[in-house]
């Protein structure tokens, strides 16, 4: 294996974050100084005092409060951007100008169509893309994969995910926030959530190829979308169902993956173990995330561009979630 991009100083990726805000706190941003032949090395925030406040915090050298500045930065050989939906592809493309590799949080951007137009940039340049649908990495799906490549559960042929919160505080205060202003975000907590759980279930069962879907605005509380379901189907002929509801009396998060010869129920968020039931009786397993769940997907990434290894999330397999997505909510 030879490394994919030839870099100033061999066997180490230096980053640069754009927003570093919650999800860079403990999630993403301190893995990047963790994993091996990787360094954090400058920050960006809007906020200069936020910005140098993460800097000091994170022990991070350089901090911006302009996008383009940390982009041009000679010393940054790669981007992880951080910053709500609406700018992912104006960020992105700047990236891909700048000759740098690139690593997007989810979903992609606002539509399918946004990604594409990333992809494109980048295979124009011969520069990878990443997408931070990390679950692709964590060893608890890892093993729920090997399960299914296994055989386990024979021949898998339906798939049912139910996920359910109550209203925050702050939706019943009516307090505005990008995460359910579909201008910013491409819709809301669907769009933000279950764009995890449908990335999972590709990576797992292959392209979904067909899908309906319905969503209401149940309660009103803001300008996206509560209540979302859905059906599609699999390019392999497996069929999936799905139910998210975000104003919802309880919280429930349950994943259950029916075959011929037994099933798989497990949660995509929340801490339940994966449970097999087969002839042969019931298997748990409670298999924990790491402190900082990114870092298995950041780790892959880096050894993707230091050896060429592959990663399993790249910009075109997260441009599915985007179209799936996009048909659920053009039925609206």
């Amino acid at each position: 294996m030879k490394p994919l991009i030839n870099l100033p100083i061999p066997g180490l990726v230096r980053w640069g974050i754009l927003g570093c805000g919650n999800v860079t706190e403990l999630k993403s941003g301190p893995a990047f100084a963790k994993v091996e032949g990787s360094a954090l090395v400058a920050v960006m925030r809007r906020d200069a005092a936020k910005a140098a406040d993460y800097a000091r915090r994170h022990q991070v050298p350089v901090w911006y409060s302009d996008a383009d500045a940390l982009i041009a930065d000679p010393q940054v050989d790669a981007v992880y951007i951080a910053t709500p939906p609406a700018s992912h592809k104006e960020l992105a493309l700047k990236v891909a100008a700048a000759g740098k590799i690139c690593c997007v949080e989810k979903p992609m951007a606002l539509n399918a169509a946004e990604c594409a137009g990333m992809v494109q940039a980048f295979e124009q340049q011969g520069l990878p893309l990443y997408v931070a649908y990390y679950r692709r990495c964590l060893p608890r799906f890892l093993q729920l994969k090997s399960w299914l490549e296994q055989g386990r559960i024979g021949k898998v042929r339906q798939v049912h995910w139910n996920f359910s919160r109550i209203a925050s505080e702050q939706d019943l205060s009516g307090q505005a926030h990008w995460r359910v202003d579909p201008a910013q975000a491409g819709g809301g907590y669907f769009v933000d959530l279950a764009s995890h759980g449908l990335d999972l279930l590709m990576h797992l069962l292959g392209d979904i190829v067909e899908v309906k879907g319905f969503t209401a605005r149940q309660a009103a509380l803001y300008p996206a979308e509560d209540a979302v379901t859905a059906i599609w189907r699999f390019q392999s002929g497996v069929l999936g169902s799905g139910y998210w509801n975000f104003v919802s009396a309880q919280r429930q998060d349950s994943l259950s993956l029916i075959g011929s010869l037994g099933r798989i129920d497990c949660a995509v968020f929340d801490d339940e173990p994966l449970r097999l039931q087969t002839a042969d009786g019931i298997e748990e397993l409670r298999i924990a995330h790491p402190q900082h769940i990114q870092q298995p997907h950041i780790a892959t990434m880096v050894q993707d561009i230091l050896q060429g290894s592959g990663h399993p999330s790249t910009g075109t397999t997260a441009l599915r979630a985007n179209w799936v997505m996009d048909q659920i909510l053009a039925q609206a």
